[in-house]
């Protein structure tokens, strides 16, 4: 029988990457070997950057510990920018940065003239 919390995580990350492939309209599937020293997250095809995916109940306990196991996967990959989706209750994704990783798009951002209301 196959491990419940693997299972659990596994189904999170084929409904994140059906969500961003249709919001990005860019291709996005599950990375293979999740969990490796050299882990570069657990999506694959958001450009310029890995997701970390966590589906757990306590979504307090993930959103303290994934956003800082995304900056080595960052690294790994050699990717600019690393995010953390939080599966909540219901079915509700969050993304969750740290103070440092929403700068930089802060950063990026306001290098660009436009208005993006």
């Amino acid at each position: 029988m196959a491990n419940p919390k693997g299972v659990k995580g596994a189904n999170a990350e084929r409904e994140l990457a059906d969500i961003l492939s249709k919001e990005l309209g860019v291709p996005i599937r599950r990375q293979l070997g999740a969990g490796r020293q050299d882990d570069v997250g657990d999506l694959h095809g958001v450009p310029h950057h890995v997701v970390q995916i966590a589906n757990w109940a306590d979504t307090a306990a993930a959103a303290l510990q994934k956003p800082r196991a995304v900056d080595q996967q960052r690294e790994n990959a050699g990717t600019p920018f690393g995010v953390s989706a939080i599966r909540f209750r219901g079915g509700q994704w969050r993304i969750v940065l740290t103070m440092e990783q929403w700068l930089k798009y802060v950063r990026i951002i306001s290098m660009i003239p436009g208005d993006f209301n």
